[in-house]
């Protein structure tokens, strides 16, 4: 999988500005699809951009698939929103019950139930003593958020990320491990929302995924896994 480089941050330099700036008013609806960017829709600490500095920051836009060569802004069915910062935009965008990130986490839920059990059945024929033990400390760390007097939302999704990155890596297939540059912000970002309300206890679930990989069980470590996975969508913010 090939993607753009990634977006300086606000702060480091004046394009990465304009870039973040510009992909947030697309990404939130206000320069909707049809528009032409032009440096005067957009100044930054009372100074208009410089035309060559958004000519810049526009061409990044267009290697996303955001921005089309005329510098009109591409419908969103065109983002390649397998791009990390494009995804990391769309979920700044939106806040829960937005239908737009209800029908992003839907999307996630699908490519992840049609990847992860696969990914679990070829970990559990590849899996190293090192993903065994990654295994573990994720379970860990998720038992002691979900013991946490009120939870802790931020160290359970981290706990969840950790656990299906490992997976993804130890089942040995370079293109699913590639999938986590998709898979990991927005399940990142799905969790946290996930944690901090009513949710299923994750533990019992995760550890049954990890005992299979474990016992080197390629159809119970898959199974498993689906149930995981159906067991979760019912959490979906």
């Amino acid at each position: 999988m090939t993607s753009s480089p990634p977006v300086p941050r606000p702060g480091r330099d004046v394009r990465g500005i304009v870039v973040e700036a510009l992909a947030r008013g697309i990404a939130d609806g206000t320069y909707g699809a049809g528009t032409l960017l032009e440096p005067s829709c957009l100044t930054i600490e009372s100074t208009t951009v410089a035309r060559a500095v958004f000519a810049a920051a526009v061409r990044v836009l267009v290697t996303k698939d955001m921005v089309d060569e005329t510098w009109q802004v591409r419908p969103e069915s065109d983002w390649n929103v397998l791009d990390p910062d494009v995804l990391r935009w769309t979920l700044a965008a939106h806040t829960p019950p937005a239908p737009a990130l209800t029908a992003l986490f839907g999307d996630l839920h699908e490519l992840r139930r049609s990847v992860e059990p696969s990914a679990a059945a070829l970990a559990a024929q590849h899996r190293s003593n090192e993903d065994l033990a990654a295994l573990d400390a994720a379970l860990t760390a998720m038992a002691v958020a979900e013991r946490s007097l009120e939870g802790d939302p931020v160290r359970a999704a981290g706990a969840d990320v950790a656990f299906h990155s490992t997976l993804l890596r130890a089942s040995g297939n370079r293109f699913f491990a590639q999938l986590l540059r998709v898979i990991v912000p927005a399940l990142g970002a799905r969790s946290r929302l996930v944690f901090a309300g009513p949710h299923h206890h994750p533990v019992a679930s995760h550890a049954e995924v990890a005992d299979r990989v474990r016992e080197m069980d390629s159809d119970g470590a898959y199974t498993a896994m689906l149930e995981l996975l159906d067991l979760s969508l019912r959490d979906d913010p």
